[in-house]
């Protein structure tokens, strides 16, 4: 099958199945892995492949699909180190606010909302681990009630799905910084 130039594709998984030209940057995993710090911050120019390279993260943490994500990386440079072992290993919460590009701040927290919600709605199994009071947290943002807490809401979900893995969680936020340049 002849290879294909993806341009625009942002998906690491997609840029794989479908056979597109990869230039091999999972080296950096090893590189992310060696530094022992908790907190990163990717700063690249505009078009630079922040977006790939955070889905690739994605891909080769994450726990759910651990199976199949593996076959990703088969034949690239991080299936060769001693790190490959983290393949797999720990829950991912993958966030990108690219989309939210709107005029005023009502508009921005109501799709910020949405945004929430929607990646609770992503994780909705782990509702059979929480208790009563996890479990009512949990729903009124995922159900998107009144009185829902967003300010706390991505902390809340790491802290259920620690307890649904029993494995510390990785947050990966893409285009951060979008809702406040726009």
């Amino acid at each position: 099958m002849q290879k294909s130039i993806g341009i625009g594709i942002e998906n690491f998984k997609k840029v794989i199945n479908e056979n597109c030209y990869y230039v091999d940057k999972t080296k950096y995993i090893e590189d992310i892995l060696k530094d022992k710090s908790e907190i990163k911050l990717f700063t690249r120019p505009r078009r630079f492949g922040k977006t790939l390279n955070m889905s690739t993260l994605k891909y080769f943490f994450d726990i759910h699909n651990k199976d199949e994500n593996r076959k990703l990386f088969s034949g690239l440079d991080i299936e060769k180190s001693e790190y490959f072992s983290e393949q797999g290993k720990y829950p991912v919460i993958f966030i990108s606010m690219k989309g939210i590009k709107t005029k005023n701040w009502e508009y921005c927290l109501y799709d910020l909302k949405g945004l929430i919600g929607d990646l609770y709605n992503e994780f909705e199994y782990i509702r059979e681990v929480l208790n009563e009071s996890e479990l009512k947290t949990f729903d009124t943002i995922w159900l998107k009630k009144e009185g829902a807490d967003y300010s706390n809401s991505i902390k809340d979900l790491t802290k259920f799905l620690y307890k649904y893995y029993k494995q510390e969680v990785i947050l990966l936020i893409d285009e951060y910084d979008v809702p406040l340049i726009e």
